[in-house]
């Protein structure tokens, strides 16, 4: 619904109405709205983050208490649901399935100039309010490296900005439905 306001009075009754009109646009449509597009149908309560196993064939031994970690912080961080322990209104579980390091940017002498650390998690989505929403898929994120610098070196860096960006895929895919 399109608004226009046509302001013919006081300075006071302005400054009423604005917070009012402000009031009134967040709460049209369905569903409840956070600051950061989230759209999270209004009996929602609750959100529950199971710990991601590293089920991949080469495993970082902090990945799964990192990614975790950071995919819960990413829901109370961003929602107004309370994490519990299991059976959350919304609810997700997976594992990670993929971590790997890949040669990339091949150069004329048969060298690589860069590596490619890429993590993939495979996740199970239910929102117990509309099932519709329900998901299971695979994402997958990645960042090259200078092939120079030893992964050890690189790969607290890497695994927190990886990461941020699944966390982020999975959070956008749940509840802002791109």
């Amino acid at each position: 619904m399109k608004s226009h306001l046509v302001y013919s009075g006081s300075i006071s009754s302005f400054l009423w109405i604005m917070p009012l009109t402000f009031l009134l646009t967040l709460s049209e449509g369905c569903g409840l709205y956070s600051f950061t597009g989230a759209s999270i149908p209004p009996e929602a309560t609750s959100v529950s983050v199971q710990y991601f196993p590293n089920k991949a064939e080469l495993i970082e031994p902090t990945l799964s208490a990192i990614f975790t970690d950071a995919m819960r912080d990413q829901f109370v961080n961003q929602t107004n649901l309370e994490m519990v322990d299991r059976n959350g209104d919304l609810a997700i579980e997976g594992e990670i399935v993929g971590y790997k390091t890949l040669p990339v940017a091949i150069q004329s002498d048969q060298t690589a100039a860069l590596n490619r650390l890429t993590i993939t998690v495979n996740v199970r989505f239910v929102n117990r309010f509309e099932p519709d929403k329900d998901f299971e898929q695979k994402f997958s994120q990645f960042l090259d490296y200078d092939s120079e610098a030893d992964l050890s070196e690189v790969q607290g860096e890497l695994v927190l900005a990886i990461t941020e960006m699944l966390t982020t895929d999975i959070f956008n895919k749940a509840v802002i439905n791109w």
